[in-house]
């Protein structure tokens, strides 16, 4: 196991690099506007624009570029006093920014996965166990709604419809409550309306997944010999049956909490939430490089190592595997 994860975590630093690189390609070699104009202001003069492409190291080549921003990565202790990078827009460090938002987004997405786990499985167990009847269909209905609506759908509907500002039931903080909470209830009150926005997608997907897995699981022949042997049925489907149909679903919860943890762009920004996510949406409206590289790089590392968690944990889930 020992070497298996170390040879995980020299691949992590590997794909790292290569996100980092075709992210700067994206952003900075192929045409995506010049940083040192946008930041310029209006009507900028010639000479404006080149001093503050030097200020900003804009007029090396690009390969220096790229190496510079690595420099500010790899010891963690920043190039020339720079942690990440430097936002071109807010004139601050892209680490300590990053770092900043990271326990609102932390708190959106524990909160909107412990919300769709405790909806998603219990429906998608039920609906496996009674395959056909009107519970199922009713619960596979409703399931496949949430799926085809857009986050931001549902995020505009649920302020249209019940935010205390402009909401028809003015019954939840809407979009700015969170910005003006400053205690811990206060928080966890302005981001209820948000959690269940966000989890509603989610929670539909694992149950409509789980239900499909647990269908099949529920059809092997280890199942049928337990139920011979005496078993009662509840056994049966959760000892035997979900810890087998489940396996899956960690595999798509790891992926899920990377991503958010990598900036719910969707729903901070409907809901004005003072995430990574928001952080990231302005970065790219303004075109602040350097913050669209760091968001991006905090995701990818926050999925690569949700993967790797998730790798250790089938080996505890499921007895067959071994590394």
């Amino acid at each position: 196991m020992a070497a298996y994860i170390a040879r995980r975590l020299i691949w992590v630093v590997f794909l790292l690099f290569v996100i980092t690189l075709i992210t700067f390609v994206i952003f900075s070699v192929l045409p995506s506007g010049d940083p040192a104009v946008a930041r310029a202001g209006r009507q900028p003069t010639p000479e404006l624009v080149a001093t503050i492409r030097a200020q900003l190291g804009l007029d090396k080549s690009k390969p220096v570029q790229f190496i510079n921003y690595i420099g500010d990565l790899l010891p963690f202790v920043g190039h020339n006093g720079v942690y990440f990078g430097f936002s071109y827009q807010n004139n601050a460090d892209v680490l300590p920014e990053i770092l900043k938002r990271l326990p609102t987004t932390l708190f959106l997405t524990a909160g909107a996965v412990l919300l769709w786990l405790s909806i998603g499985i219990p429906i998608g167990v039920l609906s496996a166990v009674k395959t056909g009847s009107w519970m199922d269909r009713l619960a596979m209905g409703i399931a496949l709604i949430f799926i085809s609506a857009p986050v931001y759908f549902l995020g505009l509907v649920a302020l249209y419809l019940f935010a205390d500002d402009i909401g028809k039931f003015p019954i939840l903080p809407g979009n700015s409550a969170y910005n003006s909470a400053t205690t811990f209830p206060e928080k966890a009150e302005a981001l209820i309306m948000p959690w269940c926005v966000l989890a509603a997608a989610f929670a539909a997907v694992y149950a409509r997944f789980l239900r499909g897995n647990l269908i099949d699981t529920l059809q092997e022949d280890y199942i049928r010999t337990a139920r011979a042997k005496g078993l009662s049925e509840r056994r049966v489907v959760f000892r035997h049956g979900v810890r087998a149909a489940i396996t899956p679903i960690v595999t798509l919860l790891g992926l899920d909490i990377g991503i958010l943890l990598g900036g719910a762009i969707l729903t901070e920004t409907v809901f004005n939430i003072p995430g990574i996510g928001r952080y990231a949406f302005n970065a790219i409206n303004n075109s602040d490089l350097p913050v669209i590289q760091g968001t991006v790089l905090v995701g990818a590392f926050f999925i690569v190592m949700m993967s790797l968690l998730v790798d250790i944990l089938y080996a505890f889930i499921d007895p067959r595997v071994r590394y």
